[in-house]
């Protein structure tokens, strides 16, 4: 559903809601199980009433400021065409400012590494929530603390090994299992409120103030852990597209944030009251009777968060590649309703080598906490610097007010971010590791692409005058119809140059096909197809596609029919090149960065996939690309 589009009956809107509090704010919804922990953790910060009270107030402002002000109502209404996302942001301020080359330059590179670290987030999500919701084993009995390592790896590789099914047939229990969750959240919450209301004095933003003032060192300290009760804020703008603005926002206010409220002052109520909770304030909440099936909830519901992760990291990958940002990967679509719906084998099992490796090497949801603030504080900067961009350019909307707005959330990224760089040795490294490593990719792929394009347009015939030469003297006419696949619209396909040369015939009817891919997320059908007749049968085709469409060659040919071309799918060839990269000395990229695009390239998937052409109907001709 678009953003733009409001759901049609109440009906409708409450299972919107319903499937957004699932997918939207399972992350989110899972901080309480470590975040409160972590700001008392190792002595970080005095175990005192009033600090609890200054804790408990940072808290509730930074959910308010950060979730329900900034992305809730200022970022969902900077949606690119009705889909959000930091893929989708950064397209929308590309185009925004894209009469200023320089400055689309560095807001490309600044988007590309946030979306590098997304891939960070999204190791060290499964691994901590999972992670936190067994370690409450401990609680039950400390005897069992050596079972949460591997009960932790076992449910996180049925997770990872299920992802090749789709989700169609548990994602319709997201949604009611994390309704129980949030209400499971609120019930263990209040009673400790009720017994002990003075708690709620923290709702006063002075407190925190007061907090940050009499111990600036201490608050410091804090806030690179008081960060995690906002992980999964991202969510809120990636999911738009799935859902729209009016769900995600009812989900929140409604739903989500009453109950991360209650959760958080009950914690702190009783932290209040009984300091020797602190080592797992959370589960300590629960009577003894309660803690098996809570911890059986907690396991689901961070399954569900690590779920809605790995779905955004095929989402984000495939949406990379259509930008040019990553070779082709093979991606298998798991229901033939949803295309939204789709695995990616290779990020889904690079991802689990990651998340076995973070667990076995951090062990706890502690030490995994430095690593997670980083990645989580990184991206929410990059999203409030690019939303800038968009409101001023895009939307045209005052330097002054853009300027006030962005600044005052900037000021606050900034300033959590601060308080987690300093964690960088602690574990921070490890999603910087992965942003970094990812970012190389992205840029060389980038990069190399463009070379290539390059020499292949300094080498590459003008297919009109090729044509024009031909037909001077024609060669020899088969039945038929031949799409020649070319990269550069205009350009003669060395498919078609093979051809001639070494079949020496030219099919009845030839496409000259191109595909482009844009900057938007969707292209209609309307807007699909451009053609332009070359005479003798002969026609220059491009096709458009969006970078969340599929792009389905065969399929957008078919809108052909009735203009005077003849397609018949048994009479149909393809005709595409595939290309070997020759890295060279001088010009060009560093012989490393060249001789990684040239393995990369080499191990793409092919384009015929990527292209969703008929196996039996291809036909492959090789030629070999000096950079």
């Amino acid at each position: 559903m678009s953003a733009n589009r409001t759901p049609s009956s109440p009906g409708a809107l409450a299972a919107l809601t319903l499937a957004a509090i699932g997918v939207v704010y399972g992350d989110i919804g899972t901080s309480p199980l470590y975040a409160l922990k972590e700001v008392f953790a190792q002595g970080r910060v005095p175990l005192t009433p009033d600090n609890v009270l200054g804790i408990l107030s940072l808290v509730f402002w930074t959910l308010t400021v950060v979730v329900s002000v900034k992305y809730v109502v200022l970022i969902l209404r900077a949606d690119n065409h009705g889909e959000g996302g930091l893929i989708a942001m950064l397209a929308l301020a590309s185009q925004a400012v894209k009469d200023k080359p320089l400055l689309r330059a560095r807001l490309l590179m600044l988007g590309i590494f946030g979306t590098a670290i997304f891939f960070g987030d999204g190791v060290i999500t499964p691994a901590i929530s999972v992670l936190s919701a067994v370690e409450g084993l401990e609680v039950v009995a400390p005897g069992l603390h050596r079972f949460v390592v591997p009960v932790t790896l076992a449910v996180l590789t049925v997770l990872f090994a299920a992802q090749r099914f789709g989700t169609a047939a548990v994602g319709r229990f997201f949604g009611p299992v994390t309704l129980a969750w949030f209400v499971a959240l609120a019930v263990l919450g209040l009673p400790h409120i009720v017994e002990h209301p003075q708690v709620l004095v923290a709702l006063s933003p002075h407190h925190a103030l007061a907090f940050m003032v009499g111990q600036p060192h201490v608050a410091f300290v804090a806030l690179g852990s008081v960060v995690l009760c906002v992980t999964g804020a991202e969510a809120l703008y990636a999911d738009l597209g799935h859902f729209g603005k009016q769900p995600v926002r009812l989900a929140w206010f409604g739903v989500v944030m009453p109950a991360l409220a209650l959760n958080y002052f009950g914690q702190g109520a009783m932290l209040l009251h009984h300091p020797g909770n602190v080592g797992n304030p959370f589960f300590e909440m629960a009577p003894d009777w309660a803690l098996l099936p809570l911890i059986v909830l907690a396991t689901l519901a961070t399954v569900i968060a690590s779920q809605a992760l790995i779905t955004a990291a095929f989402s984000v990958t495939k949406q990379a590649i259509q930008l040019g940002y990553l070779p082709r990967l093979r991606i298998l679509h798991t229901n033939v309703r949803e295309s939204g719906q789709i695995y990616v084998p290779f990020v889904n099992w690079a991802l689990y080598g990651f998340v076995i490796f973070a667990v076995v090497t951090f062990g706890s949801s502690s030490a995994l906490a430095s690593a997670y603030g980083i990645a989580v504080t990184i991206d929410m900067t990059i999203t409030t610097v690019m939303t800038f961009f968009v409101v001023r350019w895009a939307f045209g909307v005052p330097l002054s007010l853009c300027v006030a707005a962005t600044g005052f959330f900037f000021l606050v990224d900034i300033t959590f971010f601060a308080a987690n760089a300093v964690k960088v040795l602690e574990g921070g490294w490890f999603p910087l590791v992965i942003g970094v490593a990812m970012f190389t990719l992205m840029i060389t792929w980038k990069r190399g692409r463009a070379l290539m394009a390059e020499r292949m347009h300094e080498e590459s015939i003008p297919l009109h005058e090729f044509l024009e030469s031909v037909f001077i003297s024609p060669p020899l006419r088969v039945p038929g119809t031949a799409v020649f696949l070319s990269a550069e619209a205009g350009a003669t396909p060395y498919a078609l140059l093979h051809n001639l040369k070494h079949n020496k015939v030219l099919h009845e009817h030839n496409l000259f096909v191109s595909v482009q891919l844009h900057e938007v997320p969707w292209i209609g059908f309307d807007r699909r197809c451009q053609i332009e007749p070359l005479g003798h049968d002969c026609w220059q085709v491009i096709l458009h596609f969006g970078f969340k469409n599929d792009p389905d060659v065969p399929e957008a040919l078919k809108l052909l029919t009735g203009r005077g071309v003849q397609l018949d799918d048994m009479e149909t060839s393809y005709f595409l090149s595939r290309d070997t990269v020759i890295p060279t000395f001088g010009g060009g990229m560093a012989m490393w960065r060249e001789k990684l695009f040239a393995g990369m390239h080499r191990n793409a998937a092919a384009a015929a996939d990527f292209l969703n052409l008929p196996t039996n109907r291809i036909v492959e001709l090789g030629t070999k690309i000096e950079i």
